[in-house]
């Protein structure tokens, strides 16, 4: 059918010729904003001249994007799609502050990186320091202040680690934020503050939208830098970084195609599988696995019991949030039918765990800290409940969990700032429903299907943290990517398997497809969503 334009809308003219492209202005970018131009001119009753219209064309076009700019080539966390999976289990489930894995774990983890090189410089450089300073950029620079971004990197700078360093010290630079804190090198001592990093530039041309630069100085002269990168999860790398060498997987794969074709032709579960690669990559034991799977369930227990344990109160920052989690646990006692029950156990465990990272205490990387309530909501309901679920199957789901990471890290991103909340939450949900699968042993397809629909229904989620405080919208995300696991897994557990009509590989790209499309005010930039529409008085 031929559709008649309306007669009081006038069709966009057409262009005499290609408009002129003004130099080092990119030319997709220039036609789309061309277009988009001339359509809402049409739409407003506007006149705009074509030159008028190219030259306002260029000029959004050339606007600096917060965490806009294309990834740099020469970061691993681009050149990793290449090859097999090779990320091991003490890699990828981190104890650690929240509340960020790539915005409070990553970088107290590169700044305690620095720290140990700039002990191993000469003596003749160390004598001539008289401090240390991180200037904070992209993304890290936008939201790191309801991060707790600059207290992760003093923290490192003094030498405090991640998983033990004590979360009321973290709170005790909140209280006190002139305190100073003395910092040995060499033969040296000087005091560092808050003050010693600096949030920099938060838009412009950056390797990664979590790009940091650490300083070892000499008054205005600088004796020693280096550029680092936190792409999500906790990892981190730096500019010049080589991947550690390892050993070659006994069941290399690249996809989820691969890997439960390796897993049904060798008669393995998914978890029996990746065991096997993790002993080859990591040259562990599997008794030496077995432990860190124990002491990474048992964190995940206990951070829910403390976050159940607070009864009310404010969580840090200007949202004047309440706590809820002890509230919806205690009143879904009361509920009588056993399914209304489950479901709201199950988020106030979520809601437990979250709040607990907004708290800016310890969490465990599943794959995020903005993520961190989902997986461990699941654990301590499955433990705590009629099934009681002993340390073994928990070790299987850890690992059938983690394969899921692994292939979103290796084919798209676990970064709120790169890839928006599907790249957390929805991972995080997807990791969750393996487990599940896992955990109930089914086969690796059901568990391929119950993994591809928890991160199929999170795609195109946006990260709009509120004030840039991982608070609103993200501790009741946790709760939904739970309930929506449990979701995936019953629907794959009872339909007809081999009719499940799309595969983990081709949602896993899709999910990097919306991220590199996602407009970057929804990647954890607080500059769109909700961060742009709660009013805070």
């Amino acid at each position: 059918m031929n559709r008649q334009i309306p007669s009081q809308v006038e069709p966009l003219p057409a262009l005499t010729g290609e408009p002129v492209i003004p130099a080092n202005i990119d030319r997709r970018s220039f036609l789309i904003r061309n277009a988009v131009i001339g359509a809402a001119a049409v739409m407003t009753g506007s006149t705009w001249t074509l030159e008028a219209r190219a030259a306002q064309a260029a000029r959004e076009a050339a606007a600096p994007k917060l965490g806009a700019s294309p990834l740099s080539p020469d970061l691993n966390v681009v050149k990793k799609s290449k090859g097999p999976v090779m990320t091991i289990l003490e890699e990828f489930y981190k104890v650690g502050p929240g509340p960020s894995s790539s915005h409070t774990i990553g970088p107290m983890r590169i700044t305690y990186d620095f720290y140990q090189r700039c002990q191993k410089l000469p003596g003749a450089q160390l004598s001539k320091a008289t401090g240390l300073k991180v200037h904070l950029y992209g993304s890290l620079s936008a939201t790191g202040k309801g991060h707790g971004t600059e207290r992760a990197a003093l923290a490192g700078l003094i030498g405090k680690e991640p998983a033990t360093v004590d979360p009321l010290f973290l709170d005790e630079m909140i209280a006190k934020p002139d305190q100073t804190y003395p910092v040995k090198l060499g033969d040296k001592t000087f005091n560092l503050s808050l003050k010693d990093i600096i949030y920099d530039e938060p838009k412009g041309e950056f390797p990664h939208p979590n790009t940091m630069t650490c300083k070892l100085v000499a008054g205005d002269q600088v004796v020693h830098e280096l550029e680092y990168y936190s792409p999500g999860g906790g990892f981190y790398e730096w500019k010049g970084y080589t991947p550690p060498k390892k050993g070659q997987p006994k069941y290399p794969y690249a996809t989820m195609k691969e890997l439960r074709q390796h897993a049904e032709k060798n008669k393995l579960s998914i978890a029996q599988l990746m065991m096997a690669n993790e002993v080859a990559v990591s040259g562990k034991s599997e008794a030496d696995i077995h432990a860190f799977l124990d002491k990474i369930a048992n964190a995940m227990l206990a951070t829910v019991k403390a976050g159940l344990s607070v009864k009310e109160g404010l969580l840090p920052g200007p949202i004047k949030l309440q706590a809820k989690a002890a509230t919806v646990y205690e009143r879904a006692q009361d509920d009588i039918y056993q399914s209304d029950k489950a479901i709201a156990l199950v988020s106030a465990f979520a809601l437990a765990a979250s709040e607990e990272n907004a708290r800016g205490h310890l969490v465990i990387t599943a794959p995020t800290g903005g993520s961190a309530g989902v997986m461990p909501a699941i654990v301590y309901a499955l433990v705590n409940s009629p099934r009681k679920l002993p340390m073994e199957k928990l070790r299987e789901g850890l690992l059938a969990g983690a394969a899921i990471g692994y292939l979103c890290k290796h084919n798209a991103t676990l970064s709120g700032a790169e890839g928006g909340c599907q790249s957390e939450i929805g991972v995080a949900s997807a990791m969750t429903a393996a487990f599940i699968a896992q955990v109930m042993d089914s086969s690796p397809l059901i568990i391929e299907n119950a993994a591809e629909s928890a991160l199929e229904h999170h795609l195109g989620m946006t990260c709009d943290p509120v004030a840039g405080y991982v608070q609103v919208p993200c501790i009741e995300r946790c709760a939904f990517g739970a309930v929506k696991a449990w979701t995936a897994f019953l629907v794959a557990t009872n339909e007809i398997a081999s009719r499940h009509r799309v595969d983990l590989d081709t949602t896993i790209t899709t999910l990097a497809d919306t991220g590199r499309d996602m407009s970057a005010r929804y990647k954890e930039t607080s500059e769109a969503g909700l961060a742009a529409n709660l009013v805070l008085c």
